[in-house]
C-alpha cells in the first residue's frame, strides 16, 4: 500500500507546511511562522496569493504597502518575541523582490528570523524573458533575486515542486536555530508555484522545532571563573543576546551577586532595570561617561551576547587597560571569538547561571563599586539637565520632547528608533524599564524602521502602547505603513521630531570636514547652496492624510500633554513637535571612525584631518 499523499500546489503545500510549523523552549510552544505580509504582482498573485486564500483559516495574513517595510515589521515581531516567533514575506518578481534586500540585510545583520518568499522567473522557461526578468547574458539562472544570497542565512531557488520538502525543512532549521538565524529566502518561480504534485501526509505533520540551550564547555567554564576571579576591575558588556535568551534574570542574579557591573549595547539595553545599582548604561561612542570610563581601565570585558560592533569598541579606541582581556559569552562561535577572547560558546542564560553558580562567594572590592555607583550618581545628573524644561511654555529640545516622554510611558511600553540623532540621546539617556521597552534597531541603523516595526511589535504585544520615535528624514524615507496600522486598526503611537533636515547626519559632516553638505532640507540660496529657508512641508498633514489622528504640540506643556493622551487612544495618534534645534545632549564620550579626507583645499576639512589622525592613534588592536 502506498503512502497518503495530498495533490496541492506547490505553493498551497508550502503555506499549508508553515501552518504546523512550531518552536520550543522552555516547555512553551509557539508557533514558528505566526502570519505572512504580501504585496502581490504577477510573479506571486497566482501562487502564495492563492494559496493564502486557500488556507486563510490556518495562515493569517497582513496586507502591506513596501516590500521593505514589511520585513522591517516581521523582523520587530520576532524581536520582540525572543526569536521564538518569525513572520514571511512574499513578493512579486522584479522590483517586489529587490526591494526585500534592504530588510533582509537589517535581520540577518542583527541576527533576527524572517521568511521571504520572491517570485521568480517561469523554470520551464516557456516565457522566456518575462515582464520584469534580468537577463544575464553569461549566467542564464541568474535572477535578481539573487541579490538577496548575501544577506541571507539560507538561499534557495524551487525549481521543481519535490525540491520543496528538503529546502523547506531547512528552512525552518535556520530560522529556529538561535546560532544561524536571519533572512531565509525561498525564491518561487511562478510556475513552479502553480504546479500541482501529490505531497506526503507526513510533510503536513505538526513539527516542533526545539530552541536549544547550549551549555558552556566545562573546561571553558573553568578557565572563565579563573580569569573573573583574578580580575580586579571587570566589566560585562550586554548585548543583544541577553534579551533573546531571556536571560535578564540570570544575569541580575550574577550581578547582585559579585558586584560586577553592567554596561549596555543598543541592542542590550534593558538587561538590567536603569535603577540597578550596577547598570551603567549605554556604551561606547553614544555611551554613558561611567560606562566609558570603565571600559577605559577595566582588565577583563565580559561580553554577554554582543557583536562588538564599532560603535561598541569606540573604533577600537575604548579598552586601553594595558593587560585587557576579554570573555566572550555567546551561542555564536563566530562573535564568541573576537577581540582574541576566551570563549563561552553557549546560550547566554545557561552560561551566566553557570558562571554565577562557579562563582559562589566571589565579589569585587568594595572601592570598585563605591566608584561606579558614584559614576553612576553623577551621570544621573546629566540625565536629570536634559531631561528638565525650566519654561513649560517654550519649544522643547530633542532632549525634552525625551524627558516628556520618560514621564508618560509604563514599565512595559515599547519604544522604537532606529536612525538620526536620536539613538544617541536615547543610548545616553533613557531610563529602560523592562527588557523589552527599548526597541533600537542600530546593528544596520535603517531610516524608515521605525513606523513598520511598530505595526510588528503591537502584532506581538497586543494591548501594549507602542511608540515609533521618528525624525523628520526618516519619517519621509517610508510612512507608507501607516495605512497598514489604521486598515488593521493597531494604536501605534508616533512622536514625529521636526528640526528640518539629517541632523544627525549634518553634525558628523560638520565634525568630519564635510561642512554639513546635503543635509538641510532648505531652499536654495543664491549661492546654490540648501542655506534658505526650511521647506515649506507640513508633515503632520501628510500623517493626517494616511488616516492618523495628529496632536500638534508647539511648547512643553503642549507636549506632555499630547503624549498622555497618545498613550490612552484607541487608534493609530501621531504626536508633532518642532524642536528647538539648539543641541542639549551631552557630547560623545568615545570616538567613533569615520575616515577624513587625507588632502583638501578647504580649511574645515584641514583641521578634520588633524583631530582624526590624533584619535586614529589611539586605536588597539586586542591579540
Amino acid at each position: 500500500m502506498s503512502a497518503a499523499t495530498r495533490r496541492l500546489t506547490t505553493a498551497q503545500a508550502l503555506v499549508r507546511f508553515l501552518s504546523a510549523q512550531y518552536t520550543e523552549r522552555d516547555g512553551v510552544r509557539r508557533r514558528l511562522i505566526a502570519g505572512t505580509w504580501g504585496i502581490f504582482g504577477h510573479g506571486n498573485v497566482a501562487g502564495v496569493g492563492q494559496a493564502l486564500v486557500e488556507y486563510a483559516d490556518v495562515m493569517p495574513y497582513h496586507q502591506g504597502r513596501n516590500e521593505q517595510a514589511m520585513v522591517h515589521a516581521a523582523v520587530a515581531h520576532a524581536r520582540q518575541l525572543n526569536r521564538l516567533s518569525a513572520q514571511a514575506v512574499t513578493t512579486s518578481i522584479g522590483p517586489g523582490a529587490t526591494n526585500l534586500v534592504t530588510g533582509a540585510a537589517l535581520a540577518t545583520v542583527n541576527r533576527l528570523p524572517v521568511l521571504l518568499l520572491p517570485g521568480d522567473y517561469f523554470a520551464s522557461r516557456a516565457v522566456d524573458p518575462l515582464l520584469q526578468q534580468l537577463e544575464h547574458p553569461v549566467e542564464a539562472d541568474v535572477s535578481v533575486n539573487d541579490t538577496l544570497r548575501p544577506v541571507s542565512r539560507h538561499f534557495d531557488r524551487i525549481t521543481r515542486p519535490e525540491a520543496l520538502i528538503a529546502s523547506a525543512l531547512n528552512a525552518m532549521r535556520v530560522l529556529a536555530d538561535p546560532a544561524e538565524t536571519g533572512a531565509v529566502t525561498l525564491a518561487l518561480p511562478q510556475d513552479v508555484q502553480a504546479e500541482a504534485y501529490d505531497w506526503p501526509e507526513e510533510f503536513f505533520a505538526d513539527r516542533v522545532w526545539p530552541v536549544r540551550r547550549p551549555a558552556p564547555d566545562p573546561a571553558e567554564l573553568t578557565a572563565a571563573v579563573a580569569a573573573v576571579r583574578a580580575a580586579r576591575r571587570p566589566l560585562i558588556v550586554a548585548g543583544g543576546g541577553i534579551h533573546h535568551s531571556e536571560a535578564e534574570t540570570a544575569l541580575k542574579a550574577l550581578v547582585d551577586a559579585t558586584g560586577i557591573p553592567v554596561a549596555s549595547t543598543q541592542a542590550g539595553k534593558g538587561s538590567l532595570r536603569h535603577d540597578h545599582p550596577a547598570d551603567l548604561g549605554g556604551i561606547g561612542h553614544t555611551g554613558t561617561a561611567v560606562s566609558d570610563d570603565l571600559a577605559r581601565t577595566a582588565d577583563l570585558v565580559i561580553g554577554v551576547g554582543t557583536r562588538y560592533t564599532d560603535f561598541t569598541t569606540a573604533s577600537g579606541t575604548l579598552f586601553r587597560h594595558p593587560d585587557v582581556r576579554f570573555l566572550n559569552l555567546n551561542i555564536t562561535g563566530f562573535d564568541a571569538h573576537k577581540l582574541a577572547a576566551r570563549t563561552l560558546v553557549c546560550d547566554a542564560r545557561t552560561g551566566l547561571e553557570q558562571l554565577a553558580g562557579a562563582l559562589t562567594g566571589h565579589r569585587v572590592d568594595a572601592a570598585y563599586e563605591a566608584e561606579y555607583r558614584a559614576g553612576k550618581e553623577r551621570w544621573e545628573q546629566v540625565v536629570e539637565t536634559a531631561y528638565r524644561a525650566d519654561d513649560e511654555n517654550a519649544v522643547p529640545t530633542q532632549t525634552q520632547v525625551l524627558g516628556a516622554l520618560d514621564a508618560v510611558v509604563g514599565d512595559t511600553d515599547v519604544v522604537i528608533n532606529a536612525a538620526g540623532s536620536l539613538p544617541g540621546d536615547l543610548h545616553k539617556l533613557w531610563r529602560a524599564r523592562s527588557p523589552r521597552q527599548y526597541h533600537l534597531e542600530y546593528g544596520y541603523s535603517c531610516m524608515g524602521y521605525e513606523i513598520p516595526a511598530a505595526l510588528g511589535v503591537q502584532q506581538a504585544a497586543p494591548g501594549t502602547p507602542v511608540w515609533a520615535l521618528v525624525g523628520d528624514g526618516t519619517y519621509l524615507m517610508m510612512p507608507t505603513e501607516i495605512v497598514t496600522a489604521v486598515q488593521e486598526r493597531l494604536p501605534v503611537k508616533m512622536v514625529l521630531i521636526q528640526n528640518h533636515g539629517y541632523a544627525s547626519i549634518g553634525g558628523l559632516s560638520e565634525e568630519t570636514g564635510g561642512e554639513r553638505f546635503g543635509t538641510a532640507y532648505r531652499y536654495r540660496a543664491e549661492d546654490g547652496t540648501f542655506t534658505g529657508a526650511p521647506l515649506p512641508v507640513d508633515l503632520a498633514a501628510n500623517a493626517a492624510s494616511l488616516g492618523m489622528d495628529v496632536l500638534r504640540a508647539k511648547t512643553v506643556r503642549e507636549l506632555r500633554d499630547a503624549l498622555d493622551r497618545a498613550r490612552t487612544a484607541g487608534r493609530p495618534t501621531c504626536v508633532y513637535v518642532e524642536t528647538d534645534p539648539a543641541p542639549t545632549a551631552p557630547p560623545a564620550e568615545a570616538w567613533w571612525d569615520v575616515p577624513v579626507a587625507e588632502v583638501s583645499s578647504r580649511e574645515a576639512a584641514l583641521r578634520a584631518r588633524e583631530r582624526y589622525d590624533a584619535r586614529v592613534a589611539e586605536r588597539r588592536r586586542h591579540l
